[in-house]
């Protein structure tokens, strides 16, 4: 399985344009996320992005749940747009406190910050979740039907 973010290159530097608004000239738009290569039994599709610098302790700016199984991007701009992102789709809590997409915003002088993106291939169809539930919790129900998953990268610092 593969994943990509068309709006930077992999391992590349993060646009302020998908900086969060409290970051100047940030945009606060959801990249675009594609990927290929899902196992023939995916019924859906989990996506996160999550920093992983030592500071933000794995804080969640991104996740979403029941994509559905015939879909291989997310345009960017999808979060928070009515219409961008199928009816069963369902945006997750980030660690802003909001449900969402959240860009980067890390603390001024902390160096580059580490932005993973990661799909997941799910067995199931459906979640049972609702918008504004946290990840972490999330992520724990979905873990025992994950039938694969690829990760992609990119930095942010400010």
């Amino acid at each position: 399985m593969n994943v990509r973010c068309p709006s930077f290159s992999v391992n590349g530097v993060i646009s302020v344009r998908h900086a969060h608004g409290g970051v100047p000239h940030g945009g606060n738009i959801s990249p675009a996320v594609s990927w290929g290569g899902a196992p023939p039994e995916t019924r859906s599709f989990a996506l996160s992005i999550v920093d992983q610098h030592p500071i933000a302790r794995n804080w969640v700016h991104w996740a979403v749940v029941n994509i559905p199984a015939d879909m291989g991007a997310l345009p960017e701009g999808a979060s928070g747009q009515k219409g961008s992102l199928p009816p069963e789709t369902v945006e997750l809590g980030n660690s802003f406190g909001t449900a969402g997409y959240g860009g980067p915003k890390p603390p001024p002088g902390s160096g580059p910050h580490r932005y993973v993106i990661t799909i997941y291939a799910l067995s199931i169809a459906r979640c049972s979740v609702a918008p504004g539930d946290p990840w972490g919790r999330v992520k724990d129900a979905i873990r025992p039907h994950v039938l694969a998953s690829a990760q992609a990268e990119g930095t942010f610092e400010q």
